[in-house]
């Protein structure tokens, strides 16, 4: 009994120090001088570049990271990117819609241009589904992996999504529509045009990745098996021609006598050979990975985003040279997409592990480390929550309906998100707010209530964050176009036109346009 009273006075102790502490002046003076000193400290690292690992955190605005930074550790808490010295803010738009999708900002991010809608790798004179002009070699674009692997690095990816989706496709694809992941969604106008997945496997640079991690598996071969831990999607394309392109792969390899891994589970995983494995292809599941919350842990199950960066550094490091390596955290933008908030911020925390399981393994002089998203969602944090309150929880009432509201909400949601009922008080119809205290918010798969009901949670078109750390970050410095991390990259890591040799002729050619602009000016 006396142990429980000390415990008790003890949490008593440590809340009224905690609530002493948010009102004392003291308290956020040294908060603030704590930022001061160590923002005077700051120096620019301007080293080359010599390996790049860029983080995309697939629908993870401004709002996710807030609230996955409250959901991991409080108001203050910091996520591992958080603490890096460089930050700017990215336009999102792509060349045709304000509001974007992961297949144009993620051939932004990665390509360098900003494109159409839906299209992968090819610029904004293709537009979606045109499989004619995506032929044309002068619109097809060059991804960072390309750079990397022509400077003589090592170059992969590492997504929770399938391999060939809208975002790691413009790092090997050209495509006038990232629908045509596989065979079976190309129509007969198409069928000039080769499907994301072959050419992930047969083409260059796909051929090449030294690292191939994520899922895909139904995109990669016929007659997959389906269990309940790794189901197979029917609305997702799944191979019709009867290739295996992981057969492919394996012997593309051979052929060439390389040393290769094809992995399919955690325990391929954890015994991979580092030493004897120069190219890893690692598919672990018929669609996406599960969600971090849900996945099988088992050997036979898939592995965590963390466990796959892992693996894929010590796979590229091996590589005087450098690498350059994109790891998306896929599973935000599904959970979103889906309305269920709790979900997406677990999946974006799972990400920010990823990240310190980075910066663990790199050193911050040699390596340049960017963590951004492709592009927001609706989701938005509401009314006057309390310090420590459960940012899954619920508050009010509103005054005007009397029913409480959730801390989270969506501008746009699902059929899930309709969160009313119609009433009828005498005699009069009316559309009643459902009361969300009444259910668990709580529960991973609770869809919070939407303004606008959809087909599914619609992207948002607000600005996203950009996080940086190690040689030129500085770079990142203000509001940037979304495009503007591919040329920062390749000046830090001095690939493609900022490479030294083609610096040199880039220059030249831009010293020469203006030279004859002027001309023509006196002329």
């Amino acid at each position: 009994m006396m142990r429980s009273v000390v415990v008790v006075l003890l949490i008593s102790n440590i809340v009224s120090v905690r609530n002493t502490l948010r009102k004392d002046p003291a308290y956020w003076n040294k908060l603030a001088k704590d930022e001061l000193e160590e923002a005077l400290k700051l120096k620019w690292n301007q080293n080359t570049a010599k390996n790049v690992i860029l983080f995309i955190g697939d629908g993870m605005g401004p709002n996710t990271v807030t609230a996955t930074r409250i959901y991991k550790g409080g108001e203050t808490h910091k996520l591992s990117y958080e603490k890096f010295p460089h930050i700017g803010l990215l336009k999102t738009y792509s060349a045709n819609k304000m509001v974007p999708d992961s297949a144009s900002t993620a051939t932004a991010l990665l390509c360098g241009v900003k494109v159409n809608q839906n299209t992968i790798g090819v610029d904004a004179s293709v537009n979606h589904y045109d499989c004619a002009a995506s032929l044309d070699n002068s619109t097809r674009l060059e991804s960072l992996a390309t750079l990397a692997l022509k400077a003589g690095k090592s170059a992969g990816f590492v997504t929770t999504m399938r391999v060939t989706h809208g975002t790691p496709g413009p790092l090997y694809a050209h495509s006038a529509a990232r629908q045509w992941e596989c065979d079976a969604s190309m129509k007969d106008e198409a069928k000039k045009c080769k499907d994301i997945a072959r050419q992930l496997v047969e083409d260059w640079p796909g051929r090449d990745l030294q690292v191939i991690m994520g899922g895909g598996r139904q995109s990669l071969m016929q007659n997959v098996t389906e269990t309940s831990s790794d189901p197979i999607n029917s609305w997702t394309c799944s191979r019709r021609d009867g290739r295996d392109l992981i057969k492919v792969y394996r012997k593309d390899k051979e052929d060439r006598k390389l040393k290769y891994r094809v992995l399919s589970n955690n325990r391929d995983l954890k015994y991979l050979d580092v030493a004897e494995t120069d190219y890893v292809l690692g598919i672990f599941a018929n669609e996406h990975l599960r969600y971090e919350s849900q996945r099988d842990k088992s050997p036979e199950g898939m592995p965590s985003i963390s466990d796959m960066v892992g693996a894929a550094i010590k796979v590229l490091r091996k590589n005087s040279n450098g690498y350059f390596l994109m790891v998306e955290g896929g599973n935000i933008d599904m959970a979103h997409h889906r309305g269920r908030a709790k979900l997406a911020i677990d999946e974006s925390s799972a990400m920010d592990e990823a990240v310190k399981k980075a910066l663990e393994m790199t050193n911050e002089e040699e390596t340049l480390i960017v963590v951004t998203s492709d592009h927001s969602h609706t989701m938005t944090i509401n009314g006057y929550q309390d310090r420590g309150g459960n940012i899954f929880g619920t508050i009010g009432p509103s005054k005007y309906d009397g029913v409480n509201y959730t801390v989270i909400s969506y501008g746009t949601g699902g059929p899930g998100s309709f969160k009313h009922s119609i009433t009828t008080i005498d005699n009069v119809t009316r559309v009643v707010r459902k009361d969300p205290s009444t259910v668990n918010t709580d529960d991973m798969l609770y869809e919070q209530i939407a303004a606008i009901t959809l087909e599914e949670n619609s992207h948002g078109g607000s600005d996203v964050t950009v996080y940086a750390k190690g040689p030129f970050s500085h770079l990142f410095h203000n509001v940037h176009e979304q495009h503007f991390v591919f040329h920062a990259i390749s000046y830090a890591a001095k690939l493609g036109v900022y490479s030294s040799a083609d610096s040199i002729r880039y220059s030249v050619t831009i010293l020469t346009v203006v030279l004859l602009l002027l001309l023509k000016s006196l002329l």
